[in-house]
């Protein structure tokens, strides 16, 4: 059974992955995993790999999906993006974040932090 939760997580990540592409990003790989965690979405585009996390909420009236990187959730991307950089080669990266709100079915509001350090 899937949860609410991943239902909007997954879509959240579709949601992101078709933004990045209208933008012309190519979309390399998806929930790849490492040692420091899992990176939702891994892009390229113009010679740079972008290893991105996807925040997603159906409503913001507490907080935004974005508030959701913590400093040590922060850390854990920027391991996974090195890991997974070291060992395929990659020289020039980032990590950002894409936050999406919404709801499947509705257009959503998308934010993107770029480069996040």
């Amino acid at each position: 059974m899937t949860s609410h939760n991943q239902r909007i997580g997954a879509w959240g990540e579709e949601t992101a992955a078709a933004w990045l592409s209208e933008r012309g990003h190519q979309i390399t790989a998806r929930n790849v995993r490492t040692p420091y965690g899992e990176i939702d979405i891994i892009a390229q585009k113009d010679g740079v790999f972008f290893f991105v996390e996807v925040k997603a909420l159906t409503s913001t009236k507490s907080f935004f999906p974005e508030q959701q990187i913590t400093a040590r959730k922060r850390g854990h991307m920027l391991n996974a993006a090195a890991h997974h950089a070291a060992e395929n080669a990659i020289e020039r990266w980032q990590v950002d974040v894409i936050a999406v709100e919404g709801k499947p079915g509705e257009t959503p509001i998308v934010r993107h932090f770029e480069n996040i350090q």
